[in-house]
């Protein structure tokens, strides 16, 4: 089957991709469909969609902060690897701890940055509670609702920043973000994702980012 990764996209989109950043996404597709014959961590109907609805998704964090060397990044609830393993092929100088409370998810996200070697990403069976360590941004693929994501991960983002953006939340959501953030009481902004990338799918697709402050 045809590998259905667009490298020149990818490379088109974010130009300090190097080469072999581009070998490293084309190496995902085949990785995550043996993978997937094993362990199901990405619907068996979506594998085809892979490039598009998982990968582009993952990076489109990347369209509106652009990561310094040495950023510490949490990836909560990252299932198969999402958003961390494509953020972390595109940052290799940016270290990226991905955790899920299920162990199978983690075995094979740990297979899968193994076979690219990716020096920069820590996976583990671990909840977002019981996380000690401090990070730049947390970021995660709506694993809940907004209120609860940001009480549980708000305490593990430092206060002191290295980036225009503020240290935060970054979350990737439905349309249904609007409405769900009508009612909470910190700052936030929501990106529409559509604009990023000229592809149907994300139309209904946007990202939330809630800064941190210091009280």
């Amino acid at each position: 089957m045809k590998n259905s990764i667009d490298t020149q996209y990818i490379k088109q989109l974010f130009s300090y991709a190097g080469d072999e950043q581009l070998e490293q996404f084309a190496m995902l597709e085949p990785l995550y469909r043996e993978w997937n014959e094993k362990i199901n961590v990405i619907s068996r109907k979506d594998i085809d969609n892979l490039f598009v609805h998982h990968i582009l998704y993952s990076l489109s964090i990347a369209k509106i902060c652009t990561f310094n060397p040495g950023t510490k990044i949490l990836d909560v609830g990252t299932g198969g690897g999402f958003p961390g393993i494509p953020l972390a092929i595109l940052f290799p100088k940016v270290q990226f701890h991905l955790i899920d409370r299920i162990g199978k998810k983690i075995k094979v996200v740990n297979a899968v940055k193994d076979s690219l070697n990716l020096k920069n990403v820590v996976a583990e069976q671990i909840p977002c509670e019981e996380v000690t360590g401090k990070y730049d941004f947390v970021v995660s693929r709506a694993v809940t609702n907004m209120q609860d994501f940001y009480k549980m991960s708000k305490k593990r983002i430092a206060i002191n920043n290295t980036h225009t953006l503020r240290n935060g939340i970054l979350y990737l959501r439905g349309d249904d973000a609007e409405q769900e953030m009508e009612n909470f009481k910190h700052f936030y902004k929501i990106y529409n994702i559509g604009k990023f990338f000229y592809n149907p799918f994300f139309e209904t697709k946007r990202l939330v980012y809630i800064p941190m402050y210091k009280k």
